[in-house]
């Protein structure tokens, strides 16, 4: 089975501000002051790569995610 691309997030960023991540990565895609920047950012990069996209709030939790082309249960109809 092919290892699946990966995921992308959009993490609070503990010196303030917010980051897009991909899994296990070290570094940050891209960090900004503005949530919603960094979700429009996040959301781009994870179309362009096929991935997965949560959006977390400021308490870890996950508050949305979209599948660009890797979900595993895409909807019938």
């Amino acid at each position: 089975m092919p290892k699946k691309p990966g995921s992308h997030h959009v993490v609070p960023n503990t010196n303030g501000g917010w980051d897009v991540k991909k899994d296990e990565a070290t570094r940050s895609s891209g960090h900004f002051d503005k949530k919603q920047d960094a979700v429009d950012a996040g959301r781009k990069i994870s179309q362009n790569q096929g991935t997965e996209f949560y959006i977390h709030g400021k308490d870890g939790k996950i508050q949305n995610k979209d599948s660009h082309g890797n979900d595993p249960y895409p909807p019938k109809g």
